[in-house]
């Protein structure tokens, strides 16, 4: 269980199925390189793009920087998400909907 919500959080952007090609917004940046560079099967420079896209609308830089830790690293988004104190409370709720705006906007 210890790495169930980071596995899940990185499979959901993994299986999102990119969908540039019909109008879904793209960008690169940090969270595209990690995604391109995490290693899944699933990632390619349209999902990676459609991904980036969502850190744009929902993340700032600095949250950009620390959520394309989790794409190396999913012991990361654990200790994140396990993290005691309002500010890492609140870093992970706008990590959460980081998630399911990528999904809704990167989902085939």
């Amino acid at each position: 269980m210890r790495y169930s919500l980071a596995i899940v959080a990185l499979a959901v952007l993994a299986s999102c199925g990119g969908g540039g090609s019909r109008g879904t917004p793209s960008a690169t940046g940090e969270i595209s390189q990690a995604c391109m560079a995490g290693g899944r099967s699933a990632a390619n420079r349209q999902l990676c793009s459609c991904v980036q896209a969502a850190a744009n609308q929902t993340l700032s830089s600095r949250d950009q920087s620390r959520a394309a830790e989790f794409f190396g690293d999913p012991d990361k988004a654990q200790d994140t998400r396990t993290a005691d104190g309002p500010a890492a409370e609140a870093f992970w709720a706008r990590y959460r909907n980081f998630v399911s705006t990528a999904e809704a906007m990167c989902r085939s």
